[in-house]
Order: structure tokens, then C-alpha cells, then sequence
């Protein structure tokens, strides 16, 4: 078992000011330094030109730009090594799990991948130039994997394939926008359709209406459906679907078999994050164990989190945190059954 972290970073500013504030964060972390050797190994899957990806960004995002302006200038980067790390447009992705299951007022997310890919990056962040306070884990330092806004808008997605790519967003980088834009699952199922994809996913939504929407995203298609169990398969597109298909349906049994004896969230956070359930995984070394379970409660913005199984959540009161009561904790500390290094936490991660 190893222990492992994710740092609590709280920031109300411009979108400029968090890129430079970030910045300087990362100038003293291992994630720089072992991003470079990564791709010192690995070729990218795409080409960088950033006047088409300026075009982009800006045309659904334009504070993130700013905010990619400040970390190119706390960095002091050339924009293209910018946009390569942090951008979202383009950029490869390789495979991963992930679990979601839904109730009327809540998203309980199991976030399935590998560990030299984690941040351990927590963050909230109130812009005070555009777009919605938003509280998730990161990816990527622009991107969120999971979160939600001050509007009670929830997100989580799930890795469907990357076979045949688009010029287009990758999927935390969708999440951020959607979280930052969108007011409610209709705005952010209008914007899916809008906005270009990379790869295939499945996002799902929750809002304050109790609506659950998964929304199948490929770069040729876009279909959405309501459903309160998602993992690693199309149920509309399945033309799109990988031939490996075993592991997400053996979790999707799982949910669906427990799902009926669920009384309350907590017992719901229990199912996920329980690692003798049938949705927690620990196949690390294959991409696809379980670092992280999130709980997002529109109506209450209060939000649970925890790092490995068998863990209590701790809770984040966004609601109070909205009207500038910072959170005290620093650090939310976990455990997980892997001896795989930690881009965060460790030297020489390839």
C-alpha cells in the first residue's frame, strides 16, 4: 500500500492570474520535470498550431486562454510547449476505466487510471472575469476530470476509445468548459453537440432538477440518452464501442445487481469506493485502478472526495466556500494498493 496525496488549491482572481498563480506552483512540483521525460519517450499523436487552437479555445473558452497566457508568462514558455502540456486541443489520450452511478440528488464518480498520469491537484477556483466558480479534481493543470459549478451543474466522463481522432478538445478540457459555462445539463448537452471532439467519451450530468444525462461523444457523433449507471461502453453509438468490452460490463452488472438495496448517498459512495464491491478496481499496471471517488450534491454544493478504497469521504461545504469561507484542509490524504510511482509525488516518472 502506498500513501499518496492531493494538494487543496483555492484561488478567486482572473483567469490570468490563476495561469500565473498555477505557474508558480508548478515551477516547484515533479510534474514538469517528469511531463518532459515522458514525452522525451513518447511521440505525440498530433501537431500544435496555435492560431487554430487560439481559434478554438477562445471561441468556447476565451478565460482559459488567459489563463494559459499566465502560465506561459510564470513559466516563461514558448506558447506551443503551452499548448502541448496544458491546451486540451489535440492532445492523445490513451485508455482508462471509470464508474459512474447517479441518484436524483447525487453523482457518486470512481476516476480509473493510471498513476503516473495523477496530479493529486484539488482545486476551486472563483473567476472574477468570466465564467462559474467550479470545485473537481484537475488533469492536466486546465483540465477537471470530474466537478461542478456554483450552479449545481456535476460532471464526470468516461474513456470510450481513441480509435479514429478529431482535430478537436480532449475530455478534461471539455470538462472544464462545460463546468465554467454551463448553468444546467441542457446547456452543457447543447454544448456537446457544439463543440469539436478528439476522442470518444461518455459524459454524464446531473443538475439541481435531479435529471441524469449521459451524453455519447464521439468526433462523428453525439447521442444522449438518460441513465443513472455509466462505464466504459456506448449503449446508443455502438458502432463506436471497443472490442474489449468485459470489464465494463462486469461493472455495470455490479451497479445495477446493488443499486435496488441503496438507501441514501452514502451507501451509494459505499458501493463505489468499497474495494470488495465489484466497481473499485486495482488494476493499476493496466490503466485502469481506481485513484479517486468523487460524491457531487447539486442542491446542498457540498461535495465528497476520497483517495483509495475503503475510505470515508471528506466533505467540501462549496456552498459556504462560495461566499468566501475558505476550506481549512490542505492536503486530502489516501491509500492505494500500487508500489506505481506518482507523477506528483516522485522523481524519474516515465
Amino acid at each position: 500500500m502506498k500513501q499518496i496525496y492531493s494538494d487543496v488549491i483555492q484561488f478567486r482572481g482572473s483567469h490570468y492570474e490563476y495561469g500565473i498563480r498555477q505557474g508558480e506552483w508548478l515551477r516547484n512540483s515533479f510534474i514538469l520535470e517528469n511531463r518532459k521525460k515522458q514525452w522525451g519517450i513518447r511521440r505525440p499523436r498530433f501537431t500544435i498550431n496555435e492560431s487554430e487552437a487560439k481559434a478554438a479555445i477562445t471561441t468556447f473558452a476565451p478565460g482559459i486562454w488567459e489563463e494559459l497566457q499566465g502560465l506561459m508568462h510564470a513559466l516563461k514558455w514558448d506558447i506551443n510547449d503551452v499548448l502541448q502540456e496544458f491546451g486540451g486541443y489535440r492532445l492523445a489520450y490513451t485508455k482508462s476505466g471509470c464508474s459512474i452511478f447517479t441518484g436524483s440528488n447525487y453523482m457518486i464518480r470512481n476516476y480509473d487510471y493510471h498513476p503516473k498520469t495523477y496530479e493529486g491537484r484539488y482545486t476551486i477556483f472563483q473567476p472574477n472575469d468570466q465564467g462559474f466558480a467550479t470545485i473537481g479534481p484537475s488533469q492536466r493543470i486546465t483540465g477537471r476530470m470530474d466537478g461542478m459549478n456554483e450552479h449545481g451543474l456535476a460532471l464526470g466522463y468516461n474513456f470510450i476509445h481513441r480509435r479514429k481522432p478529431g482535430d478537436g478538445f480532449i475530455c478534461n478540457m471539455i470538462g472544464r468548459i462545460i463546468l465554467e459555462s454551463c448553468r444546467n445539463t441542457e446547456e452543457a448537452i447543447h454544448l456537446l453537440k457544439d463543440i469539436p471532439h478528439r476522442h470518444s467519451f461518455s459524459y454524464v450530468l446531473l443538475d439541481r432538477s435531479g435529471d441524469s444525462i449521459v451524453v455519447e461523444a464521439s468526433p462523428r457523433a453525439v447521442k444522449v440518452r438518460q441513465s443513472h449507471v455509466c462505464t466504459n461502453h456506448f449503449e446508443t453509438l455502438t458502432a463506436e464501442n471497443r472490442y474489449h468490452l468485459d470489464d465494463s460490463y462486469r461493472r455495470k452488472r455490479a451497479i445495477d445487481e446493488q443499486k435496488g438495496s441503496l438507501n441514501n448517498a452514502y451507501q451509494a459512495f459505499e458501493m463505489m469506493n468499497n474495494s470488495t464491491r465489484g466497481v473499485f478496481s486495482t488494476k493499476y499496471k493496466n490503466w485502469s485502478g481506481t485513484i479517486h471517488t468523487s460524491g457531487y450534491f447539486p442542491k446542498e454544493l457540498k461535495v465528497w472526495f476520497a483517495l483509495g478504497g475503503d475510505r470515508k469521504p471528506e466533505i467540501f461545504d462549496f456552498k459556504r466556500w462560495l461566499k468566501g469561507e475558505n476550506i481549512a484542509m490542505k492536503r486530502v490524504i489516501g491509500m492505494v494498493d500500487t508500489d506505481l510511482p506518482f507523477v506528483h509525488m516522485e522523481e524519474n516518472v516515465r
